[in-house]
């Protein structure tokens, strides 16, 4: 009876642990859709790498809020669209195409397990 319980809960934390990694990604994968910067910073780590055809650095959480909410102003996003998604060793990352008035970019979002939550730590956009 003892093991019953131990299996049990353990399936639970997983399955947890799971749906609170998942949640991270799809939440920013939906800001993305909408272009809305204000969301996708809520994941934020301290820094982030943000890379864009015209400028790459490492910014504060703050800046890069900025960066990127002047990034979707200049490039009206129309849609997002997901490649291939994927989990390795708690890191989670996304490889998308999104879609905008100034034209195409590939897009990759890399997110990392931090304490108990998923932060990002890196957005790349890519001209198509």
């Amino acid at each position: 009876m003892k093991n019953f319980f131990t299996i049990g809960s353990l399936i639970m934390v997983t399955a947890l642990t799971s749906f609170t990694l998942s949640a991270g990604i799809d939440d920013v994968i939906a800001a993305m859709k909408t272009g809305n910067a204000s969301q996708v910073a809520k994941f934020f780590d301290a820094t982030v790498e943000i890379s864009m055809p015209d400028k790459s650095n490492s910014y504060s959480k703050s800046q890069a809020e900025l960066v990127l909410k002047d990034f979707f102003t200049t490039n009206m996003v129309k849609s997002f669209d997901i490649i291939h998604k994927g989990e390795n060793s708690g890191s989670q990352y996304c490889i998308g195409t999104l879609v905008t008035k100034g034209g195409n970019y590939r897009t990759t979002i890399y997110m990392k397990q931090k304490g108990d939550q998923q932060v990002l730590q890196e957005l790349r956009f890519e001209n198509r």
